[in-house]
């Protein structure tokens, strides 16, 4: 059968967020989860979600046919691909599918780590060599047929063979010939079905990876002659989002699929400015190039004169437009936001919003010149802005010693002094610091928004749930109590809406994994403390107890990593500001008599920069920032830090350099895999999470009691700590009280044996 006749599309996008505009996806799982709805109506209210995206994205303009990516997943991108193609066995069935992605009661779920240097967090497949690979396209084909009802002829999308495997565990290599047989059977079937594009998304070869970048490049040419050699199949729209390729990039051009995307966002061009020639002079005229000009990731408009140079740089050639990655990182528009500043609102861009910039570059400027001059008012009140520029905060920061700066007493003398002002036991217990949401409390917050539950009623409601968590850990035997963060909407938005230099969305929702999403916040300007956030709840939660409560902060690497962060600034500069700014709450916290005070970092990890090179200086800024808080706490007072959703491996000595007296990290999908890259050099103390707290399991004792054992093998008894994974916010009290208690009973097992 022969290919496509079908021209690509000249404007489309690589994704669309898949959450719904009100979260229609999210209700429908946890429905479903729950015991709510039944398998058919979940099918059918997904069904109806996606259809609705389809109409939605054709109106906004995208009629050309295969222009509408059908990035279809109940839960995860990934572990969609690895069940169609069958590197994840599980075929069609809906319970098996969700299984792997959040375990049951006789088994655990698939690890999740953060996807690329994303805010989203992908399932990791466990493969091993000779395994069975057995495709199930009939999933696929049933996205296709679906749209085609009504009305729709969209591109199917698969992550490609090289990145699946690379993101895979181990990256079994072995496993790529059988694989690519897979991907062309799933091909073949589309084809037979008369689907003309597929999407092939090959994020992997913008990254250094623990693969090489020049093995990628083998491993690429090796699946895609196969793959692009076949007769029967749709032609292959092949992707490379989230950075720029470079020893693929000739690889891709002598492959030569029939259209190949670049991702040539501001933030990748910073750090390859010649990334556009490399292009021009490499890709051949057969390949369709389509320029990924409109930043998929961040929210600022775009400044459509200069991606209109950069287009130009690509020379004579038809090129066509698109955004630099999946807008599954960007909420869906702005025309639900009412109460954005008015001038803010003008520097931003949504989904929806940079479906028309992607028209705009089409059409060109004097075919959109009311977009072009838009844009051009956006550029120019932006950068006259006085309300985004604060000179008290630029001048505080400029006094700052420079390079790094490190806490005194060093680790050795402070951890004594901690020890005798806590009088803690061994392998002492505590969490990570939210309590679950209950119904009562989200009312609560809800009708306090709404003006229908005054202050005064607020407070007492919040008093209220701290008062029950403090006494439940205390009856539990925990030994360090946190509060619960009952007050806190999100552990990033919280602190956006106290400090200066933020603004929030209403409506925001952005998709982080499976059914959960977070509304980021957008750093506008510079950041400041006006006051105190977090002060009055903990010093009201410690006179509840005469156990220690900890004092509960975000660090400044996650605030910004969670956040729409500035492209004006170096992202340095805002980690030092909000350094300064939750260093002056370490004070405060102390001064209201808190002694053991947690900066949450879980998304250190995730910032990390995709090329090696970039590395150092990333690093050096977020150990800086993070260090810059604890400063000048006391002695005495115990820091904690928490890191969680990625793998550390990679970066432990930056971890140890963050000079925290104690180190809790998510460890328990991974099987205390992480300590195994201990060494002298990692001084503190240290909790590895032995329950998983993003599945609905309850870990027995016996597991936990294992886990724990097996830490003993890398860390010393004295310098183990017992803590979950993460929060427990998004589990319920008939998860987290039983499994409470058999840490606590795993904790008292294992220590009698020692």
């Amino acid at each position: 059968m022969s290919k496509a006749t079908t021209p690509f599309p000249k404007a489309t996008i690589e994704g669309y967020p898949r959450i719904g505009a009100n979260r229609e996806l999210k209700r429908a799982l946890e429905s479903y989860w729950a015991g709510r709805i039944d398998a058919e109506t979940f099918r059918s209210s997904t069904h109806a979600l996606r259809v609705d995206n389809y109409n939605h994205l054709r109106d906004l303009g995208l009629t050309e046919d295969y222009a509408i990516p059908a990035d279809v997943a109940y839960y995860d991108q990934v572990l969609e691909t690895g069940l169609t193609v069958g590197l994840i066995p599980g075929g069609t069935d809906l319970d098996e599918e969700f299984a792997l992605a959040r375990g049951n009661d006789s088994r655990v779920p698939l690890e999740m780590t953060k996807w690329f240097d994303t805010n989203y967090h992908y399932l990791v497949p466990e493969i091993a060599a000779g395994q069975d690979i057995t495709p199930a396209p009939e999933r696929i084909l049933a996205i296709v047929e679906e749209a085609r009802e009504a009305g729709h002829t969209v591109r199917p999308f698969l992550v490609g063979p090289v990145t699946l495997i690379a993101l895979s565990k181990p990256a079994e290599w072995s496993l790529l010939p059988s694989l690519v047989d897979a991907y062309a059977t799933v091909l073949s079937a589309l084809r037979e079905a008369g689907v003309e594009w597929i999407q092939l998304a090959e994020p992997a070869l913008v990254a250094d990876l623990d693969t090489p970048d020049a093995e990628l490049a083998k491993h690429l040419r090796e699946a895609y002659t196969t793959l692009l050699g076949a007769e029967n199949r749709p032609n292959v729209y092949l992707t490379t989002p989230y950075g720029a390729t470079r020893e693929a990039l000739p690889v891709l051009a002598e492959l030569a699929p029939e259209a190949l995307h670049v991702d040539l966002a501001p933030w990748t061009l910073d750090q390859d400015a010649e990334y556009p020639q490399r292009i021009a002079e490499a890709v051949p005229a057969k390949t369709q190039l389509v320029a990924g000009l409109i930043d998929g990731r961040n929210v600022w408009a775009a400044n459509l004169r200069e991606r209109s140079e950069v287009l130009a740089a690509l020379g004579d050639r038809p090129v066509a437009v698109s955004t630099s990655t999946s807008l599954q990182h960007v909420p869906h528009t702005l025309k639900a936001e009412k109460n954005l500043p008015v001038d803010v609102a003008t520097w931003l861009s949504f989904a929806d919003e940079k479906v028309a910039e992607i028209q705009a570059l089409v059409a060109g400027e004097e075919g959109a010149k009311e977009a072009f001059a838009q844009s051009d008012r956006a550029v120019r009140t932006r950068a006259e802005s006085t309300t985004i520029h604060n000179q008290a905060v630029v001048d505080r920061v400029a006094k700052l010693p420079e390079g790094a700066v490190k806490r005194e007493p060093a680790f050795e003398e402070r951890n004594p002094l901690q020890r005798e002002a806590l009088g803690l036991p061994a392998l002492p217990t505590t969490t990570i610091g939210s309590f679950p949401q209950t119904q009562e409390i989200r009312k609560a917050r809800a009708d306090h928004k709404a003006g229908t539950l005054d202050d005064a009623a607020y407070q007492e409601a919040l008093r209220t749930e701290i008062k029950n968590v403090i006494e439940l850990q205390e009856e539990i035997g925990i030994d360090v109590l946190v509060h619960g963060e009952a007050e806190r909407n999100d552990m990033v938005q919280y602190f956006a809406e106290l400090l200066d230099g933020f603004v929030v969305t209403e409506n925001g929702w952005v998709q982080s994994y499976g059914s959960r999403c977070t509304r980021p916040p957008i750093v506008v300007g510079d950041v400041s403390r006006p006051a105190a956030m977090t002060v009055e709840w903990a010093k009201y939660a410690q006179s509840l107890s005469e156990k220690p409560v900890k004092g509960m902060l975000t660090g400044p690497v996650t605030i910004l990593a969670w956040s729409f962060k500035r492209d004006d600034v170096p992202l340095s500069v805002s980690a030092d500001q909000i350094g300064v700014a939750l260093a002056d709450e370490v004070r405060d916290l102390e001064e209201a008599g808190i002694k053991v005070i947690q900066i949450d970092e879980p998304a250190l990890r995730e910032l990390l920069p995709l090329r090696a090179d970039d590395r150092k200086s990333y690093l050096d800024w977020a150990v800086r920032a993070f260090r810059l808080v604890a400063l000048q706490a006391e002695p005495t007072t115990q820091i904690h830090t928490h890191l969680c959703y990625s793998e550390f491996g990679q970066i432990i000595d930056a971890v140890a350099a963050l000079d925290a007296d104690v180190t809790s990290i998510e460890a328990a999908r991974s099987k205390m895999e992480l300590l195994e890259d201990l060494d002298e050099s990692f001084h503190s103390e240290i909790g590895p999470g032995v329950w998983d707290i993003h599945s609905p399991r309850v870990p027995s004792t016996e597991e936990i009691a294992g886990l724990l054992r097996a830490a003993l093998k890398n860390v010393p008894t004295e310098r183990l700590w017992v803590n979950p994974d993460c929060g427990l916010k998004t589990r319920g009290y008939a998860e987290v009280e039983p499994s409470l208690r058999n840490l606590v009973a795993a904790r008292d097992e294992v220590v009698s044996g020692l």
